[in-house]
């Protein structure tokens, strides 16, 4: 018989009986009062009252989330996020960077203050950048505090970042062989997908806090002259195209006209100076086709303004990053790479990625649930991760040898018929009588 790892037992039964019994009766955010509050199931992740998930009780505290991504931000290059707790034996836990608005309401002689409190805000940008960033964000999805937008962060915390995708002592009866497995398998993803995105404006990812700041755009302050660097976007400058496919550029001619236009880039041939037009024929014989008819189409690539190719663009939407906005920056994709806040979302599931925490893999970035999910399978009864390779799977699901049994009555099913429905496995009777 297989042994199970030392010391790890004893631990998950101690966890899981003060657990449930700290959560007992908490109430359920989907059912809306008909659940009497939570009875949580001996080994499904669910309330056996409503058969809801334990995030739909929302059953963790501040300090128990703070812990949990402390933990999993400790041993990687991120841990700077996190504080030793004192007498603590090594454990982290997370800084999370919380901002308090404070707004003045007149009424009357005596002035109040409207104070509200963001459970959450982006680390290392001024107060002004976070809020920026939270106005571009659903307003119920910002995380203030006693709102949904509070809860709703909350149970995607729970939702993307399972305790148990991360702590092997959370898991269930892991044998000696597969406690190995997942130590490595957590240590090579902080190692190499792990990631926390950085809110900058555009074009300063990456930089040092204080160069960052110096590059802020003061208030009030005039906005430079557009600069062409001689382009051909210049009003002031006309070109022609020679046959060597060079522009040379032709002496200015002063012109009101508001159609004047260039050869082989903007306008059209009604507005040509004297000079150009005969340039144009004294070179017209020489000209391939192509290049002596008068364009009216956008420029050729290597025309294109420096103004447009430098536009910061976002990876998601594809839209324009306007300067004064935050975008949102991973280190692992590259600080040529950009998103708005809206947009930085898991790439699998289209969630907004919780305090900004991703995994990158094949050029996306993905919420922790669904990555581990690319690298092993997850079991569908108690959600954790197999890391067995005995274990039972049908279709695109997976079951623990031991957690294939029937979702109603919970009789085992290997070697017996099942209806697999919606995700839910179940036995013929159960099926019947729920489709009754």
């Amino acid at each position: 018989m297989a042994k199970v790892a030392k010391d790890l037992n004893p631990g998950v039964q101690k966890m899981s009986l003060g657990q449930q019994q700290s959560a007992r009766g908490v109430p359920c955010l989907r059912c809306k009062g008909t659940c009497s509050g939570f009875e949580p199931h001996s080994w499904r992740k669910i309330c056996k009252s409503c058969k809801c998930s334990q995030e739909d009780h929302c059953l963790s505290s501040d300090l128990e989330d703070d812990r949990k991504i402390g933990r999993l931000l400790m041993d990687s290059k991120y841990s700077t996020l996190t504080a030793r707790v004192k007498g603590g034996d090594g454990i982290r836990i997370y800084k999370r960077n919380r901002m308090i608005m404070t707004n003045p309401i007149a009424t009357g002689k005596d002035p109040t203050f409207d104070t509200i409190t963001y459970e959450w805000a982006p680390p290392g940008v001024t107060q002004k950048l976070g809020l920026q960033y939270m106005e571009l964000i659903p307003k119920e999805k910002q995380p203030v505090t006693g709102t949904e937008g509070a809860y709703y962060r909350r149970r995607q915390l729970m939702h993307q970042l399972p305790i148990y995708d991360q702590d092997p002592s959370r898991c269930r009866g892991l044998l000696e062989n597969e406690l190995k497995l997942m130590e490595e398998f957590v240590k090579q993803y902080k190692s190499e997908a792990l990631g926390v995105g950085e809110v900058a404006l555009p074009g300063q990812g990456g930089l040092p806090k204080e160069e960052g700041k110096q590059q802020e755009k003061p208030e009030g302050a005039e906005p430079a002259a557009p600069t062409t660097n001689g382009s051909i976007s210049d009003p002031a400058k006309e070109y022609v195209c020679l046959s060597d496919g060079n522009l040379q550029q032709l002496a200015a001619q002063p012109d009101s006209s508001p159609n004047k236009g260039h050869i082989c880039g903007q306008g059209t041939s009604k507005s040509l100076s004297e000079q150009m037009f005969g340039m144009w024929l004294s070179r017209l014989a020489f000209l391939p086709a192509p290049l002596w008819e008068f364009e009216t189409t956008a420029p050729p690539p290597h025309l294109v303004p420096y103004e447009l190719e430098d536009r910061k663009i976002c990876e998601l939407c594809k839209g324009v990053a306007p300067a004064d906005t935050p975008v949102v920056y991973s280190d692992r994709a590259g600080y040529n790479k950009q998103w708005h806040p809206a947009c930085f979302v898991c790439i699998k599931c289209s969630d907004p990625l919780v305090d900004l925490i991703y995994f990158w893999k094949d050029g996306a970035p993905w919420c922790g649930r669904h990555y581990c999910e690319t690298i092993r399978p997850r079991c569908s009864g108690c959600d954790e991760i197999i890391f067995s390779e005995d274990y039972q799977r049908v279709e695109d699901l997976a079951w623990h040898r031991k957690h294939f049994v029937c979702e109603g009555c919970e009789q085992q099913l290997s070697g017996r018929a099942y209806i697999v429905s919606k995700g839910q496995l179940l036995c013929p009777t159960c099926s019947k009588s729920k489709h009754s």
